[in-house]
């Protein structure tokens, strides 16, 4: 590895990409590798960075910022010959904990610089890229909501929980019909999580994954509605008992579709990946790419 392009979401205005440019700059520098920074803006154009950048023949691209940034800039990376780098720079910081990287932005940078890499899958739906999760019903309105108002610190943890505390008052929920690797499924549900990869369902570590190397989607549909019935799912999932439970049916599958026959008029439904919302013509047509992404993680 010798040349590396490090984009780093500055959008927030926290000063967080300003501190992790810091920090990492002289771990590659101390290696030898020349990089690159790209300090990204809000009303940038990341497709077109990214295309130039992977023109000009970099061995590694390393996306710095939360699971929306990281999944953005791993859509571009996906199908080219280059490892993929994260610094993790967000709240949750999803993908990074999964893969066991370091939450720390210059431990984070000495991963990359060790060149261990791994081939993990990514899953797409009508071909847009998401690393972790994607959703449809309950989850999207939550974040549309939670979107109308910016705030940062313990404020965006206030307004999330105000938003999901609304929006589960009224579950709305949908009569979706898929059809996973060939079976039919008629449901009628407020959510339907689809996993890249088997997320854990019990105790303190359920909504994290054992691995991204299985190859298969996994997908989960919400039997209960009302804001006791999420209380009464969330109790479950901390005690092991909600795999199995009539409350949460789980499907695992290489391919699946989501469409919704019953609602004729509807032919766009929002979606939620990685946390990003986008609107997404039906029928959803989810799909797995194993080990489509080299990605640098410790040893």
């Amino acid at each position: 590895m010798t040349r590396v392009a490090i984009v780093l979401n500055n959008a927030s205005g926290d000063g967080a990409a300003d501190a992790a440019r810091l920090a990492i700059a002289p771990v590659f520098e101390a290696a030898g590798i020349g990089a690159e920074f790209l300090m990204l803006a809000e009303g940038d154009d990341l497709a077109a960075m990214l295309t130039r950048i992977l023109a000009s023949g970099v061995d590694a691209i390393v996306a710095g910022g939360g699971d929306g940034t990281v999944n953005s800039v791993a859509a571009a990376v996906v199908g080219h010959d280059v490892t993929f780098g994260v610094i993790p720079l967000g709240t949750l910081n999803h993908f990074a904990r999964d893969l066991g990287i370091p939450l720390d932005a210059a431990d984070a940078a000495r991963v990359i610089v060790a060149g261990h890499t791994v081939p993990v899958d990514v899953a797409e739906v009508n071909g847009r890229i998401f690393l972790n999760n994607s959703s449809v019903g309950l989850y999207p309105r939550i974040v549309q909501l939670r979107e109308r108002y910016k705030a940062r610190g313990i404020e965006k943890w206030v307004v999330a929980a105000w938003a999901t505390f609304r929006v589960t008052r009224r579950s709305n929920p949908l009569r979706v019909l898929l059809n996973v690797d060939g079976k039919r499924v008629s449901r009628t549900t407020p959510l339907v999580f689809i996993g890249n990869n088997e997320y854990r369902m019990a105790g303190f570590d359920a909504g994290s994954r054992a691995s991204l190397t299985d190859g298969r989607l996994a997908i989960y549909i919400v039997a209960t509605s009302g804001q006791l019935g999420f209380l009464k799912l969330t109790w479950r999932i901390l005690t092991g008992t909600a795999q199995g439970s009539s409350d949460l049916l789980m499907l695992r599958a290489t391919e699946a579709t989501i469409d919704m026959p019953h609602e004729a008029a509807m032919t766009q439904l929002p979606v939620a990946l990685d946390g990003e919302i986008a609107s997404v013509e039906l029928p959803l047509r989810y799909v797995i790419n194993p080990g489509a992404l080299r990605v640098a993680v410790p040893r």
